[in-house]
């Protein structure tokens, strides 16, 4: 899917000046997400659905339009053990969505909530809805471990727990490895040293600390209130930029292998957040006097060897484009 970030405000002005567009043209009216937690940070009380409920809220208000009209739900949920059954239709019925809204669980691992944007996009190019809400929620400190051979039963010693985390979230199960080695494949492949990672690692907790600290990202967010023992608290910010001391990243030992490259720093995060975005048609949003963001031209899909899965954005990008 085409829209960046640095060009956002530009194009929505654009947009928003068109007073008409075609009537299956595809259109992002409003978006919201939670901040982003660490595993076992300050969002670790509430499940997946119930930060997806917070985000859907959010990205409807925004809209400014009534939740009875939204035809559709789909949502991008990677490990749902434990969560309970239909994540998606936990989330839009925790947001007091209609009790016969359409509701679909997506599980595309690490795409699964742009997969929700993409099947979104074709339901309203091709007719079939005219406002869509796509999106994901993960709440990666909310994976249970698992005792695999308990329901059958155990004759004799030891059972082994199982972390769901890994297990169903971060395990290349055809080469029966942790992605992070994949990571490790991909780095040997494309001789991108350690030094390398590490510097992006630090460049990107840089450019998101400043983000916030001139506040060009915080109207993305919803602010989540937690009820505890002492009361509420509420969080407005992402977490894991302050999680960090950067002189102290290139000290780490390699996580996946003796000598490697890639450490838990310069590697991605464990964290807890949600996302939405109301999608409509061009006559919807005609119809209804909104004002679009962006409209959606195009988007790709594209696989490769499991093994190989961090270099399949390299294969979708120029089949987005071509689109």
């Amino acid at each position: 899917m085409i829209a960046a970030r640095s060009n956002l405000k530009k194009a929505a002005t654009g947009l928003r000046n068109l007073s008409s567009f075609k009537d299956t043209d595809v259109v992002v009216v409003s978006f919201a997400r939670t901040p982003i937690g660490k595993m076992g940070g300050a969002l670790a009380s509430k499940t997946a659905p119930q930060l997806g409920s917070i985000a859907i809220t959010e990205a409807i208000n925004r809209a400014g339009i009534n939740k009875d009209l939204i035809e559709e739900v789909i949502l991008g949920n990677v490990v749902s053990a434990g969560v309970g059954q239909a994540p998606a239709r936990q989330a839009v019925l925790g947001a007091g969505m209609k009790l016969d809204t359409v509701c679909t669980t997506i599980n595309k691992v690490c795409a699964s909530g742009m997969k929700s944007l993409m099947f979104s996009a074709l339901h309203i190019s091709g007719g079939y809805r005219q406002a869509m809400l796509a999106g994901g929620m993960e709440s990666m400190s909310n994976i249970p471990y698992y005792l695999m051979q308990a329901r059958t039963g155990y004759r004799l010693g030891n059972g082994n727990l199982i972390d769901g985390l890994v297990h169903d979230g971060l395990w290349d199960v055809y080469n029966n490895q942790h992605m992070g080695s994949c990571g490790e494949s991909c780095a040997a492949d494309f001789k991108i040293t350690r030094e390398d990672q590490d510097n992006f690692a630090i460049n990107s907790y840089k450019r998101a600390a400043e983000a916030w600290a001139n506040g060009s990202i915080a109207g993305e967010v919803v602010p989540v209130v937690i009820e505890g023992k002492k009361g509420k608290v509420t969080v407005d910010k992402d977490e894991e930029y302050t999680n960090v001391q950067l002189d102290k990243l290139k000290t780490l030992r390699a996580a996946f292998k003796k000598d490697g490259t890639v450490t838990a720093a310069n590697a991605s995060k464990l964290n807890d957040g949600a996302a939405a975005f109301v999608v409509t048609s061009g006559k919807f949003a005609r119809d209804h006097n909104l004002k679009p963001l962006f409209k959606i031209r195009g988007f790709g899909d594209a696989a490769r060897d499991p093994v190989e899965f961090t270099i399949a954005p390299s294969d979708a990008v120029p089949r987005a484009a071509k689109h």
